[in-house]
């Protein structure tokens, strides 16, 4: 699905590698392929972030995501491309996403139900919720949601499907 509609492509023209961890890198240039790959030439990109050089392979799509709210950096003026993503720092990324897109933002899970459902980051809590209401985060199979988690390439791709059928088509 991720790949028949463009929001995610192969590691190379014949791999996918479904088990690769996903980075940040990754998650904003996902984000930046269902968004269409928006023109970014004309914006004053500022680029803040002293590890991501304009020109690599997400370059715009990192700088997008920052101009539209979409993903932060950190207080060190980093964003750390390489970084694997966590599963809370993803619904934190497609929930702002979200409401970029303007899109109505009503369920709200209840992170109880997880036996780790405490251990969301506060910051990321509205997200997750969000995430798990929508049924766009789903926990494992042992009932865990394992926020601090990394996320794999297949697990973001089910992610994506889900938050393209269920949000974005509509």
């Amino acid at each position: 699905y991720v790949v028949e509609h463009g929001i995610m492509t192969g590691t190379s023209a014949t791999t996918f590698e479904p088990n690769t961890t996903l980075s940040r890198a990754m998650v904003a240039q996902i984000l930046y392929n269902l968004e269409g790959q928006p023109d970014i030439s004309q914006e004053n990109q500022g680029y803040p972030y002293a590890d991501v050089n304009g020109q690599a392979w997400y370059g715009d799509a990192v700088y997008w995501a920052r101009l539209n709210g979409v993903a932060t950096g950190y207080e060190n003026n980093t964003f750390r491309p390489n970084q694997a993503v966590t599963r809370e720092e993803l619904a934190q990324m497609l929930y702002n996403y979200a409401q970029y897109k303007k899109i109505a933002l009503p369920a709200l899970g209840d992170l109880s139900k997880f036996p780790d459902g405490d251990k969301v980051s506060p910051w990321a809590r509205t997200a997750m919720k969000w995430a798990t209401g929508l049924g766009v985060i789903n926990g494992y199979e042992d009932s865990t949601l394992e926020p601090g988690g990394d996320s794999t390439r297949a697990q973001a791709a089910s992610i994506l499907m889900n938050f393209d059928v269920n949000l974005v088509e509509e």
